[in-house]
């Protein structure tokens, strides 16, 4: 490919751009990764949980559900080898009434269908047993679970990239792309220095901004973006001792998993994100939505002092789907959708794409024959 500037560039340096660039530069492929913002994943992948996602809830057979699972065990190994800090704390899925125990047995089912290991169905007594402040009727124990340090696995795959002869070039947005006779692209970057590349292979996965980053190739059918939505999700700490050493959940709701706590690294305790539509980016917290949260956690942690929340961060996510329509799966779209040889158009990349990034980048990969 000695013609090309570059095998290939991929648009977004959060984890899943990231990741797609350290599966090609394993591959021997010389890459570089354009981002707009100043630092790399600044985006979706620096306001989110940190969790480490089983591969649970996903229906069988989607990209969710296998993506998922593959990242995880990728991930787990990748963060041990890379000395990066993780906690393989487990996640407890709680019913807080009689009304929820049915659904975990579907959960657990699903759980199963998905090659999940080590999933586990707990009475009442046993989940007590293992976290006592928690109220529950049931609940599934899930050991693969936990949670990492998500800027030091970026940091990794940055030096990853590097060290094998790639560039990470933040501060340089992608303003668009034209496809080459006889294959390839000539990217049009911008920035302080706006520049022409070229390369064989091109991979968009800049999260929040796919739709617009597709428009702006040449060729791309505009029938095929699909239709994005923003949905905010706010996050409250807590001002105290962090009462569950293990994640918990409620059974998921539409659209997304619901209301979660977590202990971070630093033995902190955070609980979120709710879901909220939205038209604009707006990281804002809302400080009168803590007797809401609050609300919401006595059901599965009735002791929750008053006013022990504070307002934390806000993420939002790339959703596929409005309100009250069913989850899509990630969509990954190559030349059979597009029509475009040697692009790979990433939409709809929310959780769990940061458990799954590494497997992602594998997915790409392959579809794109190499």
């Amino acid at each position: 490919m000695a013609d090309f500037d570059f095998d290939a560039v991929i648009v977004g340096a959060g984890a899943v751009g990231l990741a797609c660039a350290y599966a090609l530069t394993q591959r021997g492929l010389v890459v570089a990764v354009l981002d707009k913002d100043g630092s790399i994943g600044q985006g979706v992948s620096s306001r989110n949980s940190e969790v480490i996602h089983g591969g649970l809830y996903y229906p069988t057979g989607s990209l969710k559900a296998r993506l998922c699972v593959e990242g995880r065990r990728l991930l787990y190994a990748f963060l041990e080898a890379r000395h990066v800090d993780f906690d393989r704390c487990g996640k407890l899925v709680v019913a807080t009434n009689l009304d929820e125990v049915a659904r975990l047995s579907a959960i657990l089912e699903q759980a199963h269908a998905n090659d999940v290991e080590g999933m586990g169905e707990l009475t009442k007594a046993q989940a007590l047993a293992l976290e006592p402040l928690l109220n529950c009727e049931g609940a599934l124990i899930s050991p693969q679970s936990g949670v990492f340090d998500s800027h030091g696995y970026m940091l990794a795959l940055l030096g990853e990239i590097e060290a094998g002869g790639g560039a990470v070039v933040v501060a340089t947005p992608f303003e668009g792309a034209t496809p080459l006779e006889g294959g390839g692209f000539k990217v049009h970057a911008g920035g302080a220095e706006p520049a022409q590349l070229t390369c064989r292979f091109l991979v968009t996965a800049p999260g929040l901004s796919a739709q617009a980053v597709a428009s702006t190739i040449e060729g791309f059918p505009a029938a095929s973006i699909p239709k994005g939505h923003y949905g905010k999700g706010m996050y409250f700490r807590l001002v105290g001792k962090a009462p569950f050493a293990r994640l918990i959940y409620p059974p998921p709701i539409p659209g997304a998993l619901g209301t979660h706590y977590r202990r971070d690294l630093g033995g902190q305790a955070v609980f979120g994100p709710d879901l909220n539509y939205v038209e604009a980016l707006d990281y804002s917290v809302d400080p009168a939505a803590a007797p809401v949260f609050a609300q919401y956690i006595r059901k599965f942690w009735p002791g929750l002092p008053d006013g022990a929340l504070t307002p934390d961060y806000a993420g939002i996510r790339p959703k596929l789907h409005g309100p009250g329509e069913p989850q899509p799966d990630f969509q990954l779209d190559g030349v059979d959708i597009h029509g475009l040889p040697g692009l790979m158009a990433l939409f709809g990349i929310e959780s769990p794409g940061l458990t799954s990034s590494l497997a992602i980048g594998e997915e790409v990969v392959k579809r794109l024959g190499l």
